[in-house]
């Protein structure tokens, strides 16, 4: 009867150890475009190690002055994605979760196209990890989300390669100048300093959020899932607004919600499960 009870208890802990998934915080890669080594954290849902089966993923970006452990530390996702995809509101997925804070701060290429970390994570990260792990590769089951500067890396990835998102999710996110007159200003302030009149524009064109939907080709505007969420206290609330209003004046269906709330985890925290489902519906939708 004991030895009954006790492989029982062994059960049981198994089958509770299976509803959890893994984070892992610290891994790295070696990257010759930005030629050093780079951080990564990634979630693999419940049943990663006891399946054979390949997942859909969502790129999750952090913000400034964090790493690829602010959304792990911070932000909680393993305890959200877990709750989300026991209760049924998310489908289990991996999750990719990049340092864009080594080197250089930020998602983009610099302003002299130097530091080149767009081309790093579309030329070297996604095919690495779409290649370690059990990842679907197509557009179906890709999505994209991020917290303010990695908000400002969704709009800006999703825009320029709709044909690689189904979803995107900006939170809180930094929207770049508003007005090509103020992008020197505002590019100083990121520390992009010595720059020709040409490199600014050139520039803005490629990374200023309403210039990039204003420009949006007619056969793109519905070709990514738009959710876009911004705090009523959040200093970045302009930026998101007009890039609302933008969209609305060139017909892009998008999803805009405003709730009270700031700059803050405790608003991205509330965010996530949202995203969660809202990529989930996509990933079902095809």
């Amino acid at each position: 009867m004991k030895n009954l009870f006790t492989l029982l208890l062994v059960c049981f802990s198994i089958t509770l150890s299976a509803q959890t998934g893994k984070v892992f915080d610290n891994l790295s890669m070696e990257s010759k475009i930005l030629n050093m080594e780079r951080k990564y954290a990634i979630y693999l849902p419940p049943d990663y190690e006891t399946s054979q089966r390949s997942y859909p993923v969502l790129y999750l970006l952090h913000g400034a002055g964090d790493d690829q452990t602010g959304w792990v530390q911070f932000g909680e996702v393993l305890r959200i994605t877990d709750e989300a995809i026991k209760n049924g509101t998310a489908t289990p997925m991996i999750i990719v979760m990049p340092d864009a804070n080594t080197g250089k701060r930020g998602y983009f290429n610099d302003i002299k196209e130097e530091w080149r970390y767009e081309d790093f994570f579309f030329g070297e990260l996604m095919p690495f990890v779409e290649k370690k792990y059990r990842i679907k590769g197509e557009k179906r089951f890709r999505a994209i989300a991020g917290l303010s500067m990695g908000g400002g890396g969704t709009f800006v990835y999703a825009l320029h390669h709709p044909e690689l998102f189904s979803s995107a999710c900006p939170l809180s996110a930094a929207t770049g100048p508003i007005k090509q007159e103020d992008a020197r200003t505002y590019y100083e302030r990121w520390g992009e300093t010595g720059a020709s009149d040409k490199q600014v524009e050139a520039h803005y064109k490629k990374y200023s959020v309403l210039h990039l939907i204003d420009q949006m080709p007619e056969e793109d505007k519905k070709a990514v899932r738009w959710f876009i969420d911004c705090g009523d206290d959040d200093f970045l609330y302009e930026g998101n607004s007009l890039a609302h209003i933008a969209m609305r004046k060139n017909n892009i269906p998008h999803e805009f919600r405003i709730r009270q709330g700031g700059h803050t985890w405790t608003y991205w925290r509330e965010s996530l499960p949202v995203v969660l489902s809202f990529i989930s519906d996509a990933f079902h939708q095809y």
